[in-house]
């Protein structure tokens, strides 16, 4: 498996992937809006609180699915700004570990559904990971997806938490039963970073 979050899957179809789901948040923007109000509560905002610029403390399971408790520790920084009017936000994480690479996340909000779509690629392989689905409840982004990893088929599971306005933290895990266990394999402990020029 790549040192990347997930493997990537898919190569051309990554592209196609990407098109379509922009053309997709288009196509439910005004019906959403319409349907929500413009000032409800429909989850668009929950990821309002990543803006800006972020140091990341990673703790990565050395080895997966395999009863593996070895982690290996790394350190990274990570960007967000938002996209589309709000309905959307984009990242970028960069990092010296593992020779050193660059990653971007993409989140795209579905008005209708009222649900977030996170896809992920890198600079090592440049293809759009299929994504992770889900929305915020009680202060908790909870997300899944299917993927393979090393031939097996899992179920993948992101959770996003955030205690104060300057911490956040996000786990990814993986399951091979269809969710009556997980293995959590990636931690992100994210503390903000001050804007040039502010007062802490």
């Amino acid at each position: 498996m790549n040192a990347e979050r997930r493997p990537l899957l898919q190569s051309a179809a990554g592209g196609a992937l990407l098109a379509d789901a922009l053309r997709a948040q288009a196509a439910h923007a005004t019906a959403g809006r319409d349907a929500a109000g413009a000032d409800a509560p429909d989850g668009s905002r929950d990821f309002d609180f990543w803006f800006g610029r972020w140091h990341v403390a990673n703790e990565r399971l050395k080895q997966r699915l395999v009863g593996s408790t070895e982690w290996e520790h790394f350190e990274a920084t990570q960007e967000c700004q938002p996209i589309l009017g709000g309905i959307g936000n984009i990242d970028d994480f960069q990092t010296d570990w593992g020779g050193g690479f660059v990653g971007m996340t993409l989140r795209l909000f579905d008005l209708a559904r009222r649900e977030w779509s996170i896809y992920w690629a890198s600079n090592r392989d440049g293809l759009l990971q299929p994504p992770v689905v889900g929305r915020f409840e009680n202060g908790v982004g909870t997300f899944f997806g299917r993927d393979v990893h090393e031939g097996r088929p899992v179920l993948v599971r992101f959770l996003w938490s955030h205690d104060a306005p300057h911490r956040a933290l996000w786990q990814q895990a993986f399951s091979t039963d269809e969710g009556a266990s997980w293995e959590t394999n990636w931690i992100m402990r994210m503390t903000r970073i001050a804007a040039a020029g502010a007062q802490a």
